[in-house]
């Protein structure tokens, strides 16, 4: 058997990657176990079309994109599940006594003669990628039961899953206990879905599962309501929570292995008047992109968040609702200035993924570690850079705000609609106007908007009132296709798949300062911002619409008008 080449290693000679990227992608693959291939495609190295251009000329075969091809399921079953997946191989069709199959190394004539052996059909190879591989065979060849089975599986032994608080705090629950086989699936199946949240909820006659996939909740199943116990007990205690406590709310956290990735799950339960709801945050460090020009940032954005990172001391604010990516841009800006001569701490509520290099302290209120106390400590530890979850109060404001004025870069997060009401935000916590315009360097406001599916994504036509209402002239629209949302396989049917931010990038200008110090109002700071060069949230998010990332009700889901002419 020929060895398998390596694919990174051959890029990088090929001049197509360059060595930091294959390095990334390597740090990944040690980390979760992801496919370095794809990872590199998620990092924005190479698209999935230059990969296997490349492989087929490094492997001499043809290639095939899975994603285009219609491969046919009864085909499948004349290769077993593990013999595909050990060659990593799909079968695509059948024709006569040829079958063509698809594989990521067609260099393995071993695999090949076995195919063969085991088919009674003469093989033609294709070569494809890993990742389009690896996708289409969990598609094929699903071994795991589906949720409908499990459920159905719990209702036929409704009486043995019903788990007392002793059996429970015993343990005497077994890996092979329907409400085990429950809850290991329904993780699973959040994370396959890729998403963020999952929430089970109990109401009167009813047991509620919703996934929020792309900030968007959706109902997944409602489980027999006889279970509602069984389930609490189970994620009490794979979290180490109190089971016998259902009177108080509780947060604990599950560190679980699945497909060669390690998930976080925090999770948080709520005594309701039927039981307790339970959430569960997914935390999926290979999903976490670090960076910052793969955010989608506009180029002039980028530049001006960059430099304010980059400064030695002053103070950045990020800006936000809860979901809005706040963390993914914080820790994507540390991770561009870790370096080596930096001391860099954090002090978060809680710490969510881990950065290597930089030191990362979770608040305990309970304790009396909050945000300001934290900070105090971190200035006697010679930091270079210091970053504040967020800043509530005007204690926490105060001491970030003398760090920045004392030779130290400070990030923190803050809760405001946009950009320019930040700095009032922070002069009605009672922080003088001339501290505030002095430290700050930089103001970026952020929401997430759902990317339209690339798949299925469909050309529309705007109506004058639309174009009103996003404060869009006829003439923007000239050589573009505007596209909508249509509903396919890929994105189950909803029309978008992943997430996009859309960013207000507002650098305090000497112009801006002024008006600061003059107490003048959000809006006029905004106008005078806007004729520097910010582009405002609504902006932003009309830009992305034009070039065919997001759709009309999204932009104006996620960004307020902005009524410029009117102030």
């Amino acid at each position: 058997m020929q060895q398998k080449v390596d694919v990174g290693l051959k890029l990088v000679q090929a001049g197509l990657i360059n060595e930091e990227d294959l390095r990334r992608a390597r740090e990944v693959e040690k980390d979760d176990g992801s496919l370095v291939t794809v990872t590199l495609i998620k990092l924005g190295a190479i698209t999935q079309a230059q990969l296997l251009t490349f492989l087929s000329e490094v492997y001499e075969t043809p290639g095939v994109d899975l994603d285009e091809v219609e491969v046919d399921p009864s085909v499948s079953k004349l290769l077993p599940p593990e013999v595909a997946s050990k060659f990593q191989v799909v079968p695509i069709r059948r024709t006569g006594r040829h079958l063509e199959v698809a594989m990521s190394n067609p260099a393995n004539f071993f695999a090949i003669d076995d195919i063969k052996f085991i088919t009674g059909h003469e093989v033609r190879v294709r070569v494809a990628t890993e990742g389009q591989i690896k996708a289409t065979l969990d598609k094929l060849y699903d071994s795991t039961e589906t949720m409908q089975d499990v459920l159905e599986g719990i209702e036929e032994d409704l009486e043995v899953v019903e788990v007392t608080e002793e059996e429970a705090e015993a343990g005497s629950s077994t890996e092979e206990a329907p409400v085990v086989k429950f809850v290991n699936s329904l993780i699973a199946e959040a994370v396959r879905r890729g998403a963020s949240d999952i929430h089970i909820e109990p109401f009167e006659k009813k047991l509620r599962v919703r996934f929020r996939i792309d900030g968007t909740l959706y109902e997944m199943m409602s489980p027999p309501v006889k279970m509602r116990s069984a389930i609490t007990s189970r994620l009490k205690i794979m979290a180490e929570l109190d089971i016998a406590e259902r009177r108080v709310p509780q947060d604990g956290r599950i560190k679980i292995r699945l497909a060669k990735k390690t998930i976080d799950l925090r999770v948080s339960t709520l005594p309701t008047i039927f039981g307790e709801k339970i959430v569960m945050r997914i935390l999926d460090k290979s999903n976490l992109a670090l960076d910052l020009t793969k955010l989608g940032f506009e180029q002039t954005a980028l530049d001006g968040f960059i430099r304010a990172i980059e400064s030695p001391y002053g103070m950045v604010l990020v800006t936000g609702p809860t979901g809005s990516g706040k963390t993914t841009t914080l820790y994507s800006a540390l991770s561009r200035i870790n370096t080596m001569d930096t001391n860099i701490m954090t002090a978060e509520d809680p710490v969510e993924y881990n950065l290597e290099g930089i030191n990362q302290v979770n608040v305990n209120n309970q304790v009396g570690l909050n945000f300001a106390a934290a900070l105090k400590a971190f200035l006697r530890q010679d930091p270079n850079i210091v970053m504040v979850g967020e800043i509530r109060d005007k204690e926490t404001g105060a001491i970030a705000i003398k760090a920045a004025l004392t030779g130290h870069l400070v990030l923190s997060t803050l809760h405001t609609n946009d950009a320019p009401s930040t700095i009032n935000r922070m002069v009605d916590m009672g922080i003088e106007p001339f501290l505030v315009a002095s430290s700050t360097n930089l103001i970026l406001a952020q929401r997430l908007v759902r990317r339209l599916c690339q798949k299925c994504r469909q050309p529309i036509e705007l109506s004058p009132e639309t174009l009103h209402e996003l404060e869009l002239k006829p003439e923007k629209l000239e050589g573009h296709t505007v596209y909508g949302p249509k509903g396919c396989y890929e994105c189950n049917n909803t029309g978008y798949k992943g997430r996009q931010g859309i960013y207000e990038v507002m650098p305090l200008s000497p112009g801006i300062k002024e008006l600061v110090l003059e107490h003048r109002p959000t809006s006029e700071i905004k106008v005078r911002a806007v004729k520097d060069g910010m582009l405002t949230l609504r902006m932003d998010a009309v830009e992305k619409f034009l070039k065919g990332i997001t759709s009309v009700a999204e932009v104006l889901k996620e960004s307020a008008p902005d009524k410029l002419d009117a102030l």
